[in-house]
């Protein structure tokens, strides 16, 4: 147990270089943690070889469903804490932040009332996850997937839990299917996901149910013995007994001591001793088992180390060159890193500027907000139905009440002024608050485009959270000054603007109207020159003969002429020769 002990410090000594080298602060507990897949053990097996229970004796506590009836139906993953502190019968069950102390039988039928209900055949059931802290158990996540053989398991659900990481595969395969071993899905998908077999541990359950057959005590022991079939992957092999004595001894009566459970899983040893008695004795039994355990986690991180220790070294280096290139002397003091710290503000500030003039970025959206996502919010505001003839005049006789209003209704027309430019207020807020949002954005964009500040991890934050705080305070000023703006408007348009206005409307309609009446300049000089030249030819004719005008002679009725009609034309010089027949004017 102490050997798991240093193995989880050395997994999160680990977590911290790789966050280190992802740019991360392992220091900062707010930020999100990438998780260490060194100390999670995946459980592969079919229904009924014994999962839950190879689980229940990695705990120490029977807390897996077990049997026909609590065959494994949704993934349970089981975070395992160890705290000295506690007795040997003690779980404490973790919820969020509060803990509350449980027995192992109301935590299994708990979880058998959960897998009864959970989704059998087509679709996948959500993952069960249990954070249990005890004195018996290693700081293991351990992870007990569905049997092999149910229709709920596909490789997808294998891959997420055990494909891709460092997670130890621990391969169920009950004692009387080993002649069979080498033709288990179990050892073929290990053998997919883990070729070199460094993650894998076969274990053989329910030795104790082979007991008495010679052939299968014999293939067992030559898995132990490393010498099974030719085909089959080279991992670790490790015996249990079946539905683990050293739990049902630990939770009788009858054993009552801090240490039942160890000499329960020592009597365990025995009992698989005089099982199988060619077997090596390091690998019988649960203590075996946590040791194997221990030793696969401690390959697996010697694989790891190397490429993690060479990106350390280049990320020194990296560090090495930026001190040079900023001068070691100006870094070491305070003023040195405050001039180091303003200059990448600066910079900060430069392609914040950028996005905001240029519309680089998500610059283009501060426009677009002003320009088109407000105005279109004012012409949807329903100003048709205030300005109504019949809303407005409810509006002013409900204004003026009882003494009506002599000249024009003011108190009326205020109170209209005032509903609707408070309407207007609504889509100034949401304009402040599209605007905030874009803001937000440009700065997240602005630090990740400064090169610097991708240097100081730490710092980076620390800008863009002074920005981010700095903008939500001009948010609220801002909405202040745009409510103000719009108290300003309304008080700009006061009642008599409306008076001027239909004074105005008044005025232009009496130009029209005159207009319309009184005919145009060219009209009348056209008409006076018309009439002038009618009159001047009868005048010189007057003024020549001195005597008027003839009268028209009126044609006897009965008297049968051949003259053609009578014609009024103008002569020669311009006189006019009335009723005369056609032949006499031809002749005159």
């Amino acid at each position: 147990m102490e050997a798991m002990e240093e193995l989880s410090q050395l997994s999160e000594s680990i977590r911290q270089a790789a966050s280190l080298l992802a740019d991360d602060d392992p220091s900062d507990d707010t930020a999100p943690r990438r998780p260490s897949t060194f100390l999670n053990a995946v459980v592969l097996g079919n229904v009924g070889s014994g999962k839950s229970a190879v689980l229940n004796s990695l705990i120490g506590h029977p807390v897996l469903p077990t049997g026909e009836n609590g065959a494994t139906r949704a993934p349970i993953v089981v975070d395992l804490q160890r705290e000295p502190g506690l007795s040997t019968k003690s779980i404490v069950l973790q919820i969020d932040s509060k803990s509350q102390q449980v027995s192992a039988s109301a935590l299994r039928h708990s979880l058998q009332d959960r897998l009864s209900k959970s989704v059998s055949g087509r679709g996948r059931s959500d993952e069960i996850l249990l954070k249990l802290r005890t004195s018996t158990a290693p700081p293991l996540k351990l992870i007990d997937l569905p049997g092999l053989d149910q229709r709920a398991v596909d490789d997808s659900m294998i891959n997420d839990y055990a494909g891709h990481n460092d997670a130890i595969l621990l391969v169920v395969i009950p004692a009387v299917q080993a002649a069979e071993v080498a033709s288990s899905r179990a050892i073929r998908l290990a053998k997919d996901i883990d070729p070199d077999g460094s993650r894998t541990i076969g274990i053989l359950s329910k030795i104790d149910q082979a007991d008495g057959d010679a052939k299968t005590i014999a293939c067992v022991q030559a898995l132990l013995l490393n010498k099974g079939p030719k085909n089959l992957p080279d991992i670790e092999w490790v015996a249990l007994v079946g539905q683990s004595v050293a739990i049902a001894s630990a939770q009788s009566g009858s054993v009552g001591s801090e240490n039942s459970l160890e000499t329960a899983w020592q009597a365990e040893a025995e009992t698989l001793k005089s099982i199988l008695t060619g077997a090596p004795h390091s690998k019988l039994g649960r203590v075996s088992l946590v040791s194997t355990i221990a030793k696969q986690i401690r390959k697996r991180m010697k694989v790891r180390l190397p490429n993690l220790l060479t990106g350390l070294q280049g990320k020194s280096q990296m560090v090495q060159a930026e001190l040079a290139r900023l001068g070691e002397s100006m870094v070491q003091s305070p003023e040195g890193t405050r001039a180091v710290a303003l200059e990448l503000c600066r910079e900060f500030e430069d392609k914040f500027l950028a996005h905001i003039t240029s519309g680089e970025g998500s610059g283009w959206k501060i426009v677009a907000s002003f320009e088109g996502k407000f105005p279109d919010r004012i012409k949807q505001l329903p100003l048709d139905r205030h300005f109504d003839l019949n809303n407005v005049k409810r509006i002013v006789l409900e204004a003026d009440g009882y003494q009506p209003y002599l000249i024009s209704p003011e108190k009326g027309l205020r109170s209209l002024i005032k509903i609707v430019l408070d309407m207007a207020k609504e889509p100034s807020r949401l304009c402040v608050d599209e605007v905030h949002r874009v803001l937000l954005d440009i700065v997240n964009a602005s630090a990740n485009a400064t090169p610097g500040l991708g240097r100081y991890p730490p710092f980076k934050r620390e800008v863009v959270a002074i920005a981010s705080n700095a903008l939500d305070s001009f948010k609220s000023d801002a909405k202040k000054m745009v409510v103000a703006l719009v108290d300003m408007e309304r008080a700009f348009v006061p009642a008599q603007h409306f008076i001027r206005l239909v004074q105005r409307r008044m005025e232009r309609q009496r130009r029209e109207d005159e207009m319309k009446n009184r005919p145009s300049k060219k009209g009348q000089e056209s008409e006076q020159s018309v009439t002038n030249r009618a009159s001047s030819p009868q005048t010189k004719s007057e003024q020549a003969g001195g005597s008027s005008k003839p009268t028209k002679e009126k044609p006897s009725p009965d008297k049968d002429t051949k003259e053609g009609p009578n014609l009024q034309v103008a002569g020669p010089a311009g006189e006019i020769t009335a009723g005369l027949p056609f032949e006499e004017k031809r002749k005159n």
